[in-house]
């Protein structure tokens, strides 16, 4: 492509990103101008421990290290290796492209007040870091205890860098690297962003009636991303699964994972790296902390034990991808559920995710002839789906759960509203998830195509994703 042609797309691309947001810059400067006393009041009254900070950093690098190298090496791995270098270099850009659009304006469209908007979406009041420094605190679950904004942002910016970045396992080998990004780039913006404000924006403990987000009012809980990452991206994935057509070959040709071992090791450091994912979600370093830290032990371990005594039972034969398999669909059904849950009852959720997965994957996917590369829509939507609607039952304190605080008491007592009740606010916010991501990643696809086209050519898919668009191989002979 040449640069001026480039320059003209991303123009384009600009102008109506611009006539888009427009309507948010209105209301966003008035929310900010009435937010800013009773913000600088609160933060007054907070504190801010070392520890919980130290703990919060941690969580932070451990979150970035699921993403680059664990989720590019577990992708890398799938695919064949003529793929490989591309699915590497996908998952390291989005990463970095995402970094710098979240202090942009993704962090404030995520955690700010919308005004008249706010059920969906925040506004620009803290657009490239307004008013966001070292003095600047965030509150936690705890009345008057805090976290740096900082940290905060950066927190918030790791998960914002690996929902984009599971989606594209969907289309793995045959979609353009121009494509990749240009969607990543429109789909944080009109999809992620507003997913994130809808089920985690509210006014925290000391202002817990305030204004919050669409999901969150419905009494939805997701300790750590259920909806906003897996079920998310999985719809994205789905989608773009769907609208790319199948991969060259398929079903006709062997497209066989290349290396286990590198998945292998990217499903181990995803699984390290999901202790600051869940664990950290906590905000704090406390027992809550301590709580999802052991249901992602071992919901993670139940489902691929899980995972593979359904392969033998349907092969013959336990493989090294379903055990990796069943821990990823592990990792995803506990993220909802992880500080909510007790320990037996992440594995209840371990033991049933893996089997519901297994179906979708091997059945499903097949019935419907859709060629989801890495199965992302069976394992992260399909076992987000599973996970959310499993918290709502498990977070009961008679089932050994923590039960859900209630902030309009004094003493902040943990309470459930009763099976029925919340199963409702799940499956709510879990409905919601999936027409707000489905329908927007269709309309983005469909932008997409029209400005950059999806596919890449034929010959370049048979060619290898690495040699025809990046010019470079990730292996030698020699």
């Amino acid at each position: 492509m040449s640069i001026s042609k480039f320059s003209s797309i991303f123009a384009r691309f600009g102008t109506a990103s611009a006539a888009l947001l427009a309507p948010v810059a209105a209301f966003a400067q008035d929310a900010a101008t009435t937010a800013a006393p009773a913000a600088a009041a609160a933060a007054s009254a907070m504190t801010m421990d070392k520890g919980d900070n130290t703990w919060m950093l941690i969580s932070t690098v451990l979150v970035l290290m699921m993403t680059i190298p664990g989720l590019a090496l577990f992708y890398g791995g799938l695919v064949r290796a003529k793929n490989m270098l591309s699915v590497l270099m996908q998952v390291f850009m989005i990463t970095s492209v995402v970094m710098i659009i979240w202090v942009t304006y993704g962090y404030s469209l995520a955690f700010t007040d919308g005004g008249s908007l706010n059920s969906f979406v925040g506004g620009f009041s803290k657009a490239f870091l307004a008013g966001v420094d070292t003095t600047s605190l965030s509150e936690t679950f705890t009345k008057g205890v805090a976290i740096p904004e900082l940290t905060f942002v950066c927190f918030q910016m790791t998960f914002a860098c690996i929902t984009p970045a599971l989606i594209v396992g969907a289309f793995a080998e045959r979609i353009k690297f121009s494509a990749v990004m240009l969607f990543v780039v429109l789909w944080v913006t009109f999809v992620y962003f507003p997913m994130a404000h809808m089920v985690w924006f509210w006014g925290g403990p000391s202002a817990y009636d305030g204004p919050s987000g669409l999901i969150f009012s419905y009494g939805a809980i997701d300790f750590a991303g259920g909806t906003v990452v897996h079920i998310n991206a999985g719809i994205a994935g789905l989608v773009g699964a769907i609208m790319l057509g199948k991969r060259t070959g398929y079903k006709k040709e062997i497209m066989a994972p290349h290396s286990m071992t590198l998945t292998m090791v990217g499903a181990s450091l995803l699984w390290v790296g999901w202790f600051g994912f869940n664990a950290g979600s906590n905000l704090e370093a406390n027992s809550y902390a301590s709580l999802a830290m052991i249901n992602t032990f071992v919901a993670t371990a139940a489902a691929a034990v899980s995972w593979c005594i359904v392969e033998t039972v349907a092969r013959g034969k336990a493989s090294m991808l379903g055990a990796a398999s069943g821990a990823v669909a592990g990792l995803v059904a506990v993220t909802p559920a992880a500080g909510f849950a007790g320990p037996m009852g992440s594995i209840v959720l371990g033991l049933i995710v893996s089997p519901v997965c297994y179906f979708f994957v091997d059945v499903v996917k097949n019935k419907f002839n859709y060629d989801d590369s890495l199965d992302v829509f069976g394992v992260h939507c399909v076992g987000g789906i599973l996970g959310a609607i499993g918290t709502g039952i498990l977070v009961n304190p008679a089932l050994g759960g923590a039960g859900i605080v209630d902030y309009s008491t004094p003493d902040f007592a943990a309470s459930y509203a009763g099976t029925a009740t919340q199963v409702w606010a799940q499956f709510k916010g879990v409905l919601t998830t999936i027409v707000w991501s489905g329908v927007g990643s269709a309309i983005l696809y469909k932008i997409v195509d029209v400005i950059v086209g999806l596919r890449v050519t034929v010959e370049a898919e048979r060619q290898g994703l690495d040699l025809s668009t990046h010019g470079e191989a990730a292996y030698h002979s020699s």
